[in-house]
């Protein structure tokens, strides 16, 4: 299993990769209140 420091090191040396995971926490945050806003339900 990878250690933190590892990842640590990955994103120093891959720091375009910083930004990718920025916007993909915010997707995923923004699409989290406008299903939350609009009622609907993901899922069986």
């Amino acid at each position: 299993m990878a250690h933190q420091s590892d990842f640590r090191n990955w994103l120093a040396e891959n720091p375009k990769m910083m930004g990718a995971l920025w916007a993909l926490i915010v997707i995923l945050a923004e699409t989290g209140k406008v299903a939350a806003d609009n009622g609907t339900v993901i899922g069986p």
